[in-house]
C-alpha cells in the first residue's frame, strides 16, 4: 500500500509540474521511433509516433520468459523538460493484451504465483517517464514506470519499470 501511495504522489507531483510547462508549444525531435523495450514482465519491440507535438502514440510487443506474449498500446502527452532540447516528460494511459502459458511467475513486488494451464491477460496500463533523444544522433533512451491493473489473472496492481532505446526517424 505504501509503494502505492509514494507512486501516486511522484506521479501528482509531476502533473502539477508540468501543468505550468503546457501552455508551451515545441516541435518533438522526431515523428516516429522504433526499438527495444525492457521492462519489469516484458521484453520486445517498441513503436512511438508523434500526432503533433505534445501527443504520441506507443505500442510494445512483449515477449515473457516463459511463453507469452503481451501487446501493450499508450496514449502519452509529452511536455519538455527545463527548455533542454530533447529531453522530455511523458505520462499517459493505455491497455494491454496477451496470454501467457502455464508456469511459476514471478510478480514484481517479488511474490510467485503459479498458472497450471494458459491465461489470457488483459488489463489497463499508465505510464510516467523522461525520454532524452541525444544530440546529433538518431537514438532516444527512456527510462519510465509502468503501473499495471490486470483483470485477466487478477485482479492485482503493480508497478513495473522501463528502459527503451529506439532508433528516430524524421
Amino acid at each position: 500500500m505504501k509503494k502505492t501511495i509514494y507512486c501516486l504522489l511522484f506521479l501528482a507531483s509531476f502533473l502539477a509540474l508540468s501543468k505550468t510547462s503546457k501552455a508551451q508549444e515545441y516541435a518533438p525531435n522526431y515523428q516516429f521511433a522504433a526499438g527495444l523495450k525492457f521492462g519489469g514482465y516484458e521484453n520486445g519491440v517498441a513503436g512511438k509516433y508523434f500526432m503533433n507535438s505534445t501527443t504520441s502514440l506507443e505500442a510494445v510487443v512483449g515477449l515473457r520468459s516463459n511463453h507469452g506474449l503481451v501487446i501493450t498500446g499508450l496514449y502519452e502527452l509529452n511536455l519538455p523538460i527545463a527548455n533542454i532540447e530533447g529531453f522530455r516528460f511523458y505520462y499517459g494511459a493505455g491497455a494491454h493484451l496477451g496470454a501467457v502459458g502455464a508456469g511459476y511467475y514471478k510478480r514484481f513486488n517479488g511474490d510467485n504465483e503459479l498458472y497450471t494451464s494458459d491465461h489470457i491477460l488483459i488489463g489497463a496500463d499508465g505510464v510516467v517517464g523522461v525520454e532524452y533523444v541525444i544530440p546529433q544522433s538518431p537514438i532516444a533512451v527512456s527510462l519510465d514506470l509502468n503501473p499495471r491493473l490486470e483483470l485477466g489473472v487478477g485482479p492485482f496492481f503493480d508497478i513495473a519499470p522501463g528502459l527503451g532505446v529506439k532508433y528516430c526517424f524524421k
